[in-house]
């Protein structure tokens, strides 16, 4: 099908446009103690007050000494020594060397660290047997980061090694944007919870808990508001619900366009539907819109509202939308400055099935043969194969143009990143 006969589909990266110049980023700031911020998101941004490291400090267990006084002919008098949280308190003049360990003070008088290999040792005193140049083996105060110099800009999202790098600097407590609050439901006649034994034509409600578990990777405040039933009352009373306590409703189901679909009927009377319906696979029925927190339909722009995004229910579609158009609106939501993911260039080794009309996110495993990358699909593609998933490492990326690529040619391919392993 050529992509020109569907034109009421929206291309990935108009949809993404789009509601991101519909929203705004969270503005209502907070403080949180250093072992509270992983993955919080700086409402302002940091510098230094002091210098990493804060002194010149040895690279090497070795001996501390003036570089003039190196060379083979030498023999120097060891008259101290500096270790880590116990600097050497004098001064080295000619002649003489301090002993000194990895992380120690720099003593006052000497400008070079010379390697305890490069020495020969005789009671309080040492032999230089190779030389070494000015400066060597000696850390200099700031050169990680200097005084007054931004660490972090505002938008910066807190990551393990981020914590580690603030503590280094001594600050225990940073301002960052208050988290978003996301309410999550599921919608379906067919779906039950794990605590019942399925009837005929029953399954699982998986959606909502794979949601739920998604959504933990983000630092948002999760708000789960359950399995609604295909009743447009039920389903609107728990839109209404929802937006009550939430910036945003997500929901999986009833945006297609079956007999029992309600969820985009109840979306226009409680709120505007933005979009629906992208060129994508899986997850063309896909609808972003707007919630009121009210019952008036007042177009007075500063009336509180909130942001509907709308899930296919199958499972993978869900996923696949999820992770490719609401995870990037929830960060910009959140106040997050972020980068798209990094695609790169790789052979298939299998047949890849794919026609004109919808860029396609098949889903693949990357790995290395012979020193190259090369990625295989995980099977079956149905929308309703969730295991493709779980068995995939990265999307092999088909772009909406594209038609079906044999076995050894280039394809892109993008990793799964921390948002949905």
């Amino acid at each position: 099908m050529d992509c020109y006969a569907q034109l009421d589909l929206l291309p990935v990266d108009q949809a993404i446009s789009l509601m991101r110049n519909a929203m705004s980023p969270v503005t209502a700031t907070e403080k949180v103690c250093l072992a509270n911020a992983l993955d919080r998101i700086l409402s302002e941004p940091i510098y230094s007050a002091l210098n990493v490291p804060c002194h010149n400090n040895s690279a090497m267990d070795g001996y501390a000494l003036r570089h003039h006084d190196i060379n083979a002919e030498m023999t120097l008098k060891v008259i101290g020594q500096s270790l880590a949280g116990h600097p050497f308190k004098g001064t080295v003049s000619q002649g003489e060397c301090v002993r000194i360990m990895t992380g120690a003070v720099i003593p006052e008088g000497a400008d070079s660290v010379i390697m305890q290999e490069n020495v020969s040792v005789n009671n309080n005193s040492i032999h230089i047997n190779q030389t070494a140049t000015l400066g060597e083996n000696i850390r200099r105060a700031g050169e990680d980061i200097a005084i007054g110099s931004l660490v972090f800009e505002q938008g910066k999202r807190i990551s393990p090694v981020d914590i580690g790098l603030l503590a280094s600097l001594g600050i225990a407590e940073i301002g960052v944007f208050k988290r978003v609050k996301v309410a999550v439901l599921s919608t379906g006649d067919e779906l039950k919870p794990l605590s019942e034994k399925l009837q005929a034509g029953d399954i699982y409600d998986s959606n909502r808990p794979t949601l739920i578990a998604l959504l933990s990777r983000l630092a948002v405040d999760v708000i789960d508001i359950g399995c609604i039933a295909d009743n447009p009352e039920k389903i609107a009373a728990a839109f209404t619900a929802a937006i009550a306590q939430a910036d945003v409703v997500i929901s999986s189901g009833g945006v297609s366009v079956g007999d029992a679909d309600y969820t985009k009927d109840v979306l226009q009377t409680l709120g505007k539907i933005n979009f629906w319906k992208v060129a994508m696979k899986p997850g063309k029925p896909f609808a972003f819109g707007v919630l009121n927190k009210t019952h008036s339909k007042s177009e007075n722009t500063d009336a509180p509202k909130g942001w509907f995004f709308g899930l296919p229910g199958n499972p993978v579609s869900a996923v696949v939308t999820y992770h490719q158009l609401v995870v990037p609106a929830l960060r910009y939501l959140a106040g997050e400055k972020f980068e798209v993911s990094p695609t790169f260039s790789v052979s298939t080794l299998t047949n890849l099935k794919k026609q004109r009309g919808r860029a396609d996110y098949q889903r693949g495993h990357l790995s290395m043969h012979n020193g190259e990358n090369q990625v295989v699909t995980t099977g079956n593609q149905s929308s309703g194969i969730l295991s493709s998933v779980a068995q995939a490492n990265c999307y092999i990326l088909l772009e909406q143009e594209r038609e079906s690529v044999a076995a050894g040619e280039k394809v892109n391919v993008a990793l799964f990143d921390r948002f949905l392993l």
